[in-house]
């Protein structure tokens, strides 16, 4: 999908030419709180004046003084170029989602395998199931092949082993995926399984269930914004 780079009162940012192609995890730019409403900073209540300049958070949109909005953090998932101003409070959230975008993004991308089993059919097949490089679908091959838009998925259920009343560590096994046909509110389910015999994949698979499961809290967060 084509990009351009464009300029805001944010930074500059590389954004998709169509507004349908971005990212199923990206957050649009958040409106100004303007000047003329916002005296004091909305942290520390500091008075603005000649010498304590104002600045906007580029993920909030609020204002601040220099000490509560002097970090400059990256911030992927508003396509900006370079780090960007933002408040304690953002700058916080955006520094842990830098771990998905270097990360776990690059495990969805990558792939791992696991039987697919299709609404209530007792058959399963075995699939390779990864993240589209345009963030968009869900693809998986196997001897048959589907394309999951990643906007259309409505739950996703990880499936764990392991779990004791005494505590312990769980291990992510699988998962279930609901998702609605598009065209029509027809809801498809898709159960994911690790595959026992395949042990030097157990960690990879583990690995991108983990990816797969910080990415449904990053899309909800995106339609909720």
């Amino acid at each position: 999908d084509a990009k351009k780079l464009v300029r805001s009162p944010s930074g500059l940012r590389m954004v998709p030419e169509h507004r349908a192609a971005r990212s199923p995890f990206g957050l649009d730019e958040p409106p100004w709180v303007p000047d003329k409403e916002c005296p004091r900073c909305m942290q520390c209540d500091t008075k603005f004046d000649f010498i304590t300049r104002k600045h906007h958070c580029r993920r909030c949109g609020k204002c601040f003084c220099d000490k509560c909005c002097s970090k400059k953090v990256p911030l992927p998932r508003m396509c900006f170029v370079d780090p960007v101003r933002q408040c304690a409070e953002c700058a916080l959230v955006s520094q842990k989602e830098t771990e998905f975008y270097d990360k776990q993004l690059k495990v969805l991308m990558n792939g791992a395998t696991f039987f697919v089993t299709l609404g209530t059919s007792d058959k399963s097949e075995l699939m390779v199931c990864r993240l589209s490089n345009n963030q968009r679908y869900l693809v998986l091959d196997g001897d048959s092949h589907y394309e999951i838009e990643i906007v259309q998925i409505s739950t996703v259920q990880i499936l764990t082993e392991g779990f004791t009343p005494g505590g312990g560590n769980t291990r992510a096994i699988g998962m279930i995926l609901q998702y609605k046909v598009p065209g029509s509110e027809e809801v498809t389910q898709m159960k994911f399984t690790a595959g026992e015999d395949f042990s030097c994949n157990k960690k990879l698979s583990a690995a991108w269930l983990a990816a797969m499961h910080k990415a449904t809290k990053l899309l909800y967060e995106s339609r909720d914004q």
